[in-house]
């Protein structure tokens, strides 16, 4: 399986072999303008010294500051915050948002950690990193193992060394600057583009049946949206295992019973079923919302799905991608699907920049219209090329940034 900076390239090089793109522009567009990679010693609660290891890849600036997430896991490595820089350079240029693309993490089992601890490696991570990042340089945002707590503990970090700057970061508590709407973004952007895709096929949300792998903050606001849009979520997962119900899972239900035992175990809305088998299930839409590469040359055979809608940042590799285009599956790629999340997190830093808030309709309506404008530039793109749609997606990025880049001057 090839490494996930290895994927993003492949798909990168088969959008610019379409726009015939130069050997020295793609050189230039695909190499990091920064990496940062630091050593975050902390204190534990015990008096040991514990050291991790902090990234953060600042890709490229040429449409504007560089954005992008911070995510604890211990699985993070320099290769992954790479390769989900880049993606971030092209998902910004696709929804035209005045950003470039950076990402950034620790590597760090947050479980093993209590709040202090934590709260202490956010401090010491800031502390290395500070004069690298800030409103017009690089603004980080929550990701996986991170959330608005932490996001509070970089503003207030920052703020010692640089004075007032709520801009520095996003995805904050609403009550020290963060925007209305931030934490449902990105579900939400998924579940308005599910919609959009299903009605150029000519189908509705009411006649549509829907699994969705992975349910946490991204699942369960897709899942939500697409309920109360009439759909019909049969399916549902995470790493406790599935469940099906296949007259529709009740979603509040759902919700409210991971709300209080923090996982699906025991959910009684349904059979237990493994994440495997959902994504082999005979649904209308499959949405991979949870990690990376889960759809791959080894399962992509049995998925069933009519259409394939990422919600999660890498679920397909590049060699199942190849099959699913085969078989006709339309795939919404991710840097279109999940961009809801870096689009009220643009719409959260203007608001900053201003000293002025935005009321959740605003955000809402505004959310809207950037992702459905974006898809329809897309999709006219995909259809005119005769090119898949993450191919148009990448096509539309990589434009974006090449003119910037050579509009700027190097």
């Amino acid at each position: 399986m090839k490494s996930a900076f290895e994927a993003a390239q492949q798909y990168f090089d088969e959008a610019a072999t379409v726009m015939d793109l130069s050997h020295s522009m793609r050189d230039l567009l695909v190499t990091p303008e920064r990496e940062i990679k630091v050593q975050v010693p902390i204190k534990r609660d015990n008096g040991e010294i514990a050291t991790f290891i902090g990234y953060r890849m600042q890709h490229n600036s040429a449409r504007g500051p560089m954005k992008g997430g911070l995510r604890y896991h211990h699985e993070v490595n320099a290769d992954e915050v790479l390769a989900l820089a880049s993606l971030m350079t092209w998902k910004t240029a696709v929804v035209d948002i005045p950003y470039g693309g950076a990402k950034g993490g620790i590597s760090v089992n947050t479980k093993d950690l209590s709040l202090d601890e934590l709260e202490r490696l956010t401090r010491r991570f800031v502390d290395e990193i500070h004069d690298l990042f800030g409103p017009d340089k690089d603004i980080p945002a929550p990701d996986m193992g991170t959330n608005a707590q932490t996001m509070a503990w970089i503003m207030n970090q920052y703020e010692k060394f640089h004075g007032f700057a709520p801009a520095c970061v996003t995805g904050k508590p609403v009550e020290l600057y963060g925007a209305e709407g931030r934490e449902e973004a990105t579900g939400r952007g998924v579940g308005t583009l599910t919609l959009a895709l299903l009605r150029k096929f000519g189908r509705s949300i009411e006649s549509s049946t829907v699994a969705i792998q992975g349910f946490g903050n991204v699942g369960t606001f897709t899942a939500a949206y697409l309920h109360k849009a009439g759909g019909k979520v049969i399916a549902i997962s995470d790493v406790s295992g599935a469940i099906l119900n296949r007259m529709g899972i009740d979603i509040q239900a759902a919700l409210d019973w991971v709300g209080e035992k923090k996982s699906l175990t025991g959910f009684p809305g349904g059979e237990r079923i493994t994440n495997e088998e959902l994504l082999a299930l005979d649904v209308d839409v499959l949405i991979p919302a949870a990690l990376g590469n889960v759809l791959t040359e080894d399962n992509a055979k049995d998925v069933r799905a009519k259409y394939i809608v990422e919600a999660a940042n890498g679920p397909t590799t590049p060699e199942a991608d190849a099959i699913f285009r085969k078989r006709e599956i339309p795939v919404l790629p991710d840097i279109l699907a999940n961009a809801g999340g870096v689009t009220v997190s643009y719409f959260e830093w203007v608001q900053n920049q201003q000293y002025f808030r935005w009321d959740l309709s605003r955000v809402r309506e505004e959310l809207e219209r950037t992702m459905t404008r974006s898809f329809d530039k897309i999709w006219s793109i995909a259809n005119e090329k005769k090119v898949p749609l993450r191919t148009a997606a990448y096509l539309v990025g990589i434009g974006r940034v090449s003119r910037a880049t050579v509009l700027g001057g190097i």
